[in-house]
């Protein structure tokens, strides 16, 4: 419950106002509901009376009325403002908290970011922001406010009516609810836990299954998978079956707790009035309050088959999420990026990645690491942008550690073109656009030109050419150009490409890492080189050797 409740405490501090004001109108609500019934009740005890009397003519009928329609409106009223307030605050809060997450988790390590599939990461964060979507509007508010309305319920009929009667409604919908809870919520915490993950596993299953369709057919998989995705969803089935059936025995032991409080006012407030030590009018107030009581402990149902799932979402989403941004006045990085005997060791490995670097690159520069696969030439690439950080040695940038700095005032200077591409569903113009937002056409086909892809796509719909999910539409080598037209529209300082002609002819590479580095003259570039093409355009080579 610890990372919940962290979780919440954030949101409650960005979102302070909007969500006082929507407690204090649940609060509103419930204790206009409360007061709607007690009234409601002591006037027809109060008008039975009066006519049995024989005063009835006497009896002011108006302002109870009154009252009864002012709280039944009132309590619409209220309703409506409450939803609007507490949703709209909710919404807006787990928007933030979506975005901060999406970047807490870019500034993970890059090993651990090469390892995150895309459609379990979005499964993932959407589910569990979802799932935190109840804990305020389901589980927080309705608790906050019905303690509160309970409370103040029982400090007025200890006031109006009885203590002793204020007593029992009062323990009965506040101590028996809260224990209903507490095993409600034990006992739902696994299988609330199994659905959720059957859920996820249903999701990403089926994902996998749309996107890869096509080559499941043909390698005659495509009906496993489809029984594999079917399995998970019922699994989901079987365990929100399980959930539903301890939602019905918590929820029927709240409305026995109701009963219990409605029962203990009757016979209370029955023996009171038999005694002669209070009026039956009064007496009604008690037995109708702890009658409306009961939709203050109504939420608790709902929040415990969601109780789980909350808490396993907040667990996982907890460690990802940023620490609040400082604002620091030092200038952005610029300069020569300097790298002194630096090295690299995977986090609880015994053996280093790289064996110890030095180097320099100047303005201008134009450098490729070489050495056989295993030498760390992607790795060096990773340290040099500041996504990983070295064992030893030490890497400054205009004579300043990288660490000086924080990720968001790296990715300006610098900029890195690794081995995988990412390109989105969308326009060739919308990819593009990734790297430099509001661009006009003009540079985007300039771009194109200087990577030799403007004519492939003039052939086609230009920059409207529609590419699918994860680029399809494109082949290997056109995709890899249209990544490196990106990174020109960055205008780095220092680029950083990982085997930047892989899945191109030699003629082809090698004209477009020239008109790259004529492009960009003042730019700084590091190669990660596997082929003559990428070592020919640098001035210089520097030779990786695996480590001892």
């Amino acid at each position: 419950m610890i990372p919940l409740l962290r979780i919440l405490n954030r949101i409650a501090r960005q979102e302070r106002r909007a969500l006082l004001q929507g407690l204090a109108l649940s609060a509103l609500v419930l204790g206009m509901g409360v007061a709607l019934l007690g009234i409601s009740g002591w006037f027809i005890t109060a008008t039975a009376l009066a006519g049995l009397a024989g005063i009835g003519i006497l009896f002011n009928v108006f302002m109870p009325s009154a009252a009864i329609r002012l709280l039944a409106l009132g309590r619409t009223a209220a309703r409506y403002g409450e939803r609007v307030q507490t949703h709209d605050a909710t919404l807006r809060a787990l928007s933030r908290l979506r975005i901060d997450l999406l970047r807490g988790l870019m500034t993970r390590p890059q090993r651990r970011l090469e390892r995150i599939r895309a459609a379990a990461m979005i499964n993932r964060i959407t589910a569990d922001i979802d799932a935190l979507d109840g804990a305020l509007l389901r589980l927080i508010l309705p608790a906050l406010a019905g303690w509160g309305v309970i409370a103040l319920t029982t400090l007025v009929l200890w006031l109006l009516v009885d203590p002793r009667l204020a007593l029992a409604v009062g323990l009965c919908h506040l101590v028996l609810p809260t224990v209903i809870f507490g095993l409600g919520q034990r006992l739902a915490r696994r299988p609330a836990r199994q659905t959720e993950a059957a859920l996820q596993a249903g999701r990403s299953r089926l994902i996998d299954l749309i996107a890869g369709r096509d080559d499941l057919t043909v390698y005659g998989q495509l009906q496993r998978s489809a029984d594999h995705c079917r399995d998970a969803f019922r699994r989901h089935a079987l365990h929100l079956r399980r959930l539903d059936r301890l939602e019905r025995r918590m929820g029927g032991a709240l409305d026995l707790s109701t009963g219990l409080a409605v029962a203990l006012a009757i016979g209370i407030g029955g023996h009171l009035v038999t005694q002669g030590t209070l009026d039956p009018a009064r007496a009604a107030i008690a037995i109708f309050a702890a009658l409306a009581l009961g939709e203050a402990t109504a939420p608790v149902r709902r929040a415990l088959s969601e109780v789980g799932r909350m808490t396993q979402a907040a667990r996982r989403i907890w460690p990802d999420l940023p620490a609040p941004p400082v604002v620091s006045s030092a200038p952005l990085p610029t300069g020569t990026l300097h790298l002194q005997g630096v090295t690299y060791r995977i986090p609880g490995s015994g053996r280093d990645v790289i064996a110890p670097v030095d180097l320099t690159l100047a303005p201008g520069d134009c450098v490729a690491l070489t050495g056989p696969s295993g030498s760390g030439k992607s790795t060096l690439l990773l340290l040099a942008a500041g996504a990983l950080q070295p064992t030893t040695g030490t890497i400054t940038l205009g004579g300043r550690p990288l660490t000086d700095w924080s990720a968001d005032a790296l990715t300006g200077p610098i900029t890195l073109v690794p081995q995988r591409h990412a390109l989105i569903g969308g326009s060739v113009a919308d990819n593009l656009r990734l790297a430099a937002p509001g661009v006009g056409d003009a540079a985007l086909w300039h771009a194109l030109e200087i990577t030799c892809l403007a004519q492939t796509l003039r052939d086609r719909d230009g920059l409207d050419t529609r590419l699918g999910f994860r680029g399809a539409g494109l082949s290997g080598g056109e995709a890899r150009r249209l990544v490196l037209a990106r990174a020109v529209l960055r205008r780095p300082q220092i680029l950083l490409l990982d085997e930047p002609t892989e899945g191109l002819e030699d003629a082809l590479a090698d004209t477009v890492l020239h008109n790259i580095r004529r492009a960009l003259p003042d730019v700084a570039i590091l190669i990660a080189a596997h082929r003559a093409a990428d070592r020919n355009v640098a001035e210089r080579s520097v030779a990786l050797k695996p480590p001892v």
